[in-house]
């Protein structure tokens, strides 16, 4: 595991950590408690985007680009199960730590047992998974093997703010770069032919490689891009 010059991820008591001497973080996933709570959930504005219309059983949902995992669990509480991907090998350990760490916290574990990490490029898994679905099954089956809704949340340019970006997100800038190709993240994303596609971006941002969604809905700083499919 290469890291970049300055950076080394340790392990203590509390888990592992990303450290650069002067800042560090670790996920900690117990501050989303209050935001998971029975009644409270439902209201978030990423669950009412990624909902669907028939939300019987437990539907799948990828999270194409989960970083720490903090909208994957609000997401996981609202009954959906979820598949956290990460292409970043240093913050894929980072994410695994934090959600054994969670799955001990009464609060957190039932949510936690529906997340699962995935480490690699999630637009190389997307693309292959109808052809999949189709070589592997039945055809009764298919559907039952290809993802429900799919969450694309690709890193924001610099916005020249820095003073407002997190500390921890100044360590994660350093481990991956905004998102460089849209186009490939997004049509990857519909080739996997979930029945809905939820992208957040920044609310005066553009849409996500140009595409007009069906809809948005729209926070005080973000907004969910939703594009639905039959």
């Amino acid at each position: 595991m290469i890291l970049p010059a300055g950076l080394s991820l340790t392990e203590d008591a509390n888990g592992l950590c990303l450290t650069d001497g002067k800042m560090t973080m670790r996920g900690d996933l117990s501050k989303m408690i209050p935001r998971i709570k029975r009644g409270v959930v439902g209201t978030e504005l990423l669950v009412r985007a990624a909902r669907l219309k028939d939300m019987s059983g437990t539907p799948t949902l990828i999270d194409a680009t989960a970083g720490m995992g903090e909208d994957s669990l609000l997401l996981a509480a609202a009954g959906f199960n979820v598949i956290l991907y990460e292409y970043n090998p240093v913050i894929a350990a980072l994410l695994k730590d934090s959600l054994l760490r969670a799955a001990r916290i009464p609060e957190l574990a039932d949510a936690v047992s529906r997340m699962s990490v995935a480490e690699g490029d999630s637009a190389e898994y997307m693309r292959t998974l109808r052809s999949a679905a189709h070589e592997d099954s039945s055809p009764s089956s298919v559907n039952d093997r290809l993802p429900d809704v799919i969450y694309l949340d690709p890193m924001f340019p610099e916005s020249g703010k820095n003073a407002l970006i997190k500390k921890k997100f100044q360590l994660l800038r350093q481990l991956e770069l905004p998102c460089s190709n849209e186009e490939e993240l997004l049509e990857a994303a519909v080739a996997a032919g979930p029945h809905k596609i939820v992208i957040k971006r920044p609310i005066k941002g553009p849409y996500l490689a140009g595409r007009k969604p069906s809809y948005s809905i729209e926070g005080k700083a973000v907004r969910y891009d939703c594009l639905i499919f039959a």
